[in-house]
């Protein structure tokens, strides 16, 4: 991965958390900021993903990638989400 490929997963993630969110049913306690922590993480760890599975570099809008990083991204709200709502 270069380092417009990590720009990029940063500037991405930033909106792939705000889609895992959405995708992830009910009230979440945990700040916007969090949300776009996880979704940057998200983004990266999904990059890494796909590029294992050899989905990464297509033609045209990587539509598995997103799927990849916006799971991901769900996941991680759901997890912190549910961790802070123990506490």
């Amino acid at each position: 991965m270069h380092i417009t490929g990590i720009i990029t997963a940063i500037i991405t993630g930033l909106i792939i958390g705000a889609l895992g969110r959405l995708v992830v049913p009910g009230k979440q306690s945990i700040s916007i900021w969090l949300t776009m922590l996880i979704g940057i993480v998200a983004a990266i760890i999904g990059t890494f993903i796909a590029a294992g599975l050899g989905v990464a570099d297509t033609r045209g809008v990587d539509w598995i990638e997103l799927a990849i990083q916006v799971v991901l991204a769900a996941v991680g709200v759901s997890l912190v989400a549910g961790s802070r709502s123990r506490r």
